[in-house]
């Protein structure tokens, strides 16, 4: 999948917990400067991974429901899901290297997932 999908209000639960597989979810926002800065790189980073994991982004002003409960505090912010649970996930600004890393270290995770840790991205 080369395409990073951008997840509606109400669209979350079938669209990011329903999902089969890893999936890799951009909390960001229009107005947020690193957020687009890392729009090129989760898009070389779809392309690199393929149907490896599904990537979607979900604007935190459109969803904050979501947002909070996962704890979004900062953006951008990825996080990384399978089977509807939170296993891994990075804040901040990073290259398509990290990216692509964040997901093939999740790759033969358990479904159950020993979370890894929440990761951050250098300061922008």
């Amino acid at each position: 999948m080369s395409v990073v999908a951008h997840i509606k209000p109400g669209e979350f639960d079938t669209e990011a917990l329903g999902h089969d597989g890893l999936v890799l979810v951009d909390f960001t926002a229009t107005w947020c400067g690193p957020c687009k800065r890392l729009a090129p790189e989760l898009e070389a980073a779809a392309a690199e991974l393929g149907d490896k994991v599904k990537i979607v982004k979900v604007d935190v002003d459109e969803n904050p429901e979501v947002a909070m409960k996962y704890g979004v505090q900062g953006i951008p912010n990825l996080t990384l899901f399978r089977g509807g649970k939170v296993i891994d996930g990075a804040v901040g600004l990073m290259p398509k290297a990290q990216i692509v890393a964040l997901v093939q270290r999740n790759l033969g995770s358990a479904a159950d997932g020993a979370a890894g840790k929440i990761s951050r991205g250098p300061t922008p």
